[in-house]
């Protein structure tokens, strides 16, 4: 039996991930997954919430577990699952980024530019600081393969973000993070994180790739096809 630990992303909450967690039960494996803080039913206020507090989140997490886990982050997730890695490596058996952000030492995603991500040109900046979608690109943007009723169930959850953690740096060492074996699940028809943003950043990060024909949220529109390259882990 294995643990996952499974990290959602931005805008999003551990709801994300209702359909890929039956699967990997049913396989005899052992599945940890929490709202980040001010995501899904976290009542952290949306602006008090950082880069550093989804670190320590996940670091919480990694701490009560007896034993090295499968680290899985979706998204934005990827931040700071590879940071909780630094910190604690020993914690760590593998690390899996499902079209996520894997960024280089010293890098924050603003690093990273995506000219043909939807999601940019789309923020909507609230009074409050926090930053959401234009409702009309949710679909294209997260959803494009998943059911009507998928789709219009998930865009109900999701939540404001914090633009701040879009600033946050990584900062990683080969003796910690570059020690975890790493794999890298790109979805080739992503329009929040583009494939050739997703391919510079496994390239420049080298991983285990593995090719899914979906959008960015294949926990929703593929998860057998996700659970079982996850079981092959």
């Amino acid at each position: 039996m294995s643990t996952y630990v499974l990290v959602h992303g931005a805008w999003h909450g551990a709801w994300s991930w209702q359909k890929l967690i039956p699967l990997l039960e049913d396989a005899g494996h052992r599945i940890v997954a929490r709202d980040l803080p001010g995501a899904g039913a976290d009542r952290t206020p949306v602006m008090e919430v950082s880069m550093e507090s989804y670190v320590d989140s996940v670091c919480g997490l990694l701490d009560a577990e007896p034993e090295p886990v499968i680290l899985v982050g979706h998204s934005l997730g990827g931040v700071p699952v590879t940071q909780a890695a630094e910190y604690r490596p020993g914690k760590v058996k593998t690390l899996v980024y499902i079209a996520a952000v894997l960024l280089k030492n010293g890098e924050s995603p603003l690093n990273v530019p995506d000219t043909d991500s939807l999601l940019g040109p789309n923020m909507v900046v609230g009074e409050d600081g926090s930053v959401t979608i234009r409702d009309e690109v949710i679909r294209e943007a997260w959803y494009s393969d998943c059911s009507d009723g998928d789709a219009e169930w998930a865009k109900s959850h999701l939540c404001p973000q914090n633009p701040n953690t879009f600033t946050t740096p990584v900062s990683t060492t080969g003796e910690n993070f570059g020690r975890i074996p790493r794999v890298y699940i790109e979805c080739l028809l992503d329009r929040a994180l583009s494939p050739w943003v997703q391919k510079k950043m496994y390239t420049d990060v080298p991983c285990r790739v593995i090719s899914m024909n979906t959008n960015h949220s294949p926990f929703l529109s593929a998860p057998r096809e996700l659970a079982a390259h996850l079981l092959a882990l």
